[in-house]
């Protein structure tokens, strides 16, 4: 197991104007009113954001930033259970039971969950650069209130800004962690573009590049190796089923059936398994893939 259990147009060509005797040239002129008009509008395409999320730009603007959580994506693309059904060919002993939370669910009711075996919880904290959960506090400090370990996790937009800008931004926004032994290290959730293409508009090494720079700058920031979650599908559209963080980063798998399936490549195990969007209280449910024990040991690195 890896871990037990952010141009300006240049100059414009002159102008060819006719000379007119008694008539001289002046900025005044409809020519140059024309021009002005078109350098300020090269200018307001140019500033940074303002392309749409297809083509590379932050989608801070889009009416739904922000809105996109831990699995958002997988029912449109990959399908799976559309009620809730519990894993049966598990070991009880052998996993523990887990949920997690965004703005979608407001304030959660933690003692519902815990008092149905719920004895982990991951919140959304942040998204981009430029959004976070305003039920955090609630949810975070809830689960920990109420008992639970918990942990939080940061929805990635690879082509708004880099890996380490997105990493530092979760970290001081939420994301950081604690020798407390009731704090897991934070995720980040790899999957479908909710915003525009696929896979960002990042080629595969672009995007096994943006991922590495996110996890090195979280384990700088916090001294943990970020957890990553995705699904077998997207992971090999969109970084060629690159192998490489296997030794390092835990996976959470996203299937919505009966058994996690195959994993991505580089990972002999999964660390989480988010196997519903449909369960009872709120809606994503997981298993940890361990004995509570070595759910208290990951916390505790």
């Amino acid at each position: 197991m890896p871990v037990p259990g952010s141009v300006a147009p240049g100059g414009h060509p002159r102008h060819r104007t006719r000379r007119f005797p008694h008539a001289p040239h002046t900025p005044h002129t409809p020519l140059a009113l024309v021009g002005a008009l078109c350098a300020a509008l090269l200018l307001l395409l140019a500033v940074p954001g303002t392309a749409g999320a297809d083509e590379g730009g932050a989608p801070e603007d889009h009416p739904d930033f922000g809105s996109a959580y831990l699995g958002s994506t997988v029912l449109e693309h990959e399908g799976g259970n559309t009620s809730y059904v519990p894993p049966t060919d598990i070991d009880p002993l052998a996993t523990v039971e887990g949920v997690d939370v965004s703005s979608h669910q407001g304030n959660v009711a933690w003692s519902t969950l815990w008092n149905s075996g719920v004895k982990f919880a991951y919140v959304k904290a942040t998204e981009g650069t430029g959004y976070q959960n305003p039920y955090f506090t609630q949810q975070y400090n809830g689960s920990y209130d109420i008992g639970m370990i918990r942990g939080a996790y940061h929805f990635a937009l690879p082509n708004s800004s880099s890996g380490a800008a997105q990493a530092t931004y979760f970290a001081t926004h939420g994301g950081g962690w604690s020798a407390d032994g009731k704090t897991l290290p934070g995720v980040v959730d790899l999957e479908y573009n909710p915003y525009g293409s696929t896979c960002y508009g990042l080629s595969q090494s672009a995007m096994v590049d943006w991922i590495r720079d996110f996890s090195d700058t979280y384990r700088a920031h916090t001294g943990r190796d970020v957890v990553i979650y995705t699904t077998t599908d997207w992971w090999t559209q969109c970084t060629g089923n690159n192998a490489s963080f296997g030794n390092t980063n835990p996976l959470w798998i996203a299937r919505y059936a009966s058994t996690p399936g195959t994993l991505p490549a580089g990972w002999s195990f999964h660390t989480f398994w988010q196997y519903t969007s449909t369960g009872p209280t709120v809606g994503d449910h997981n298993l940890f893939n361990g004995a509570y024990d070595r759910l208290q040991a990951l916390a505790n690195g």
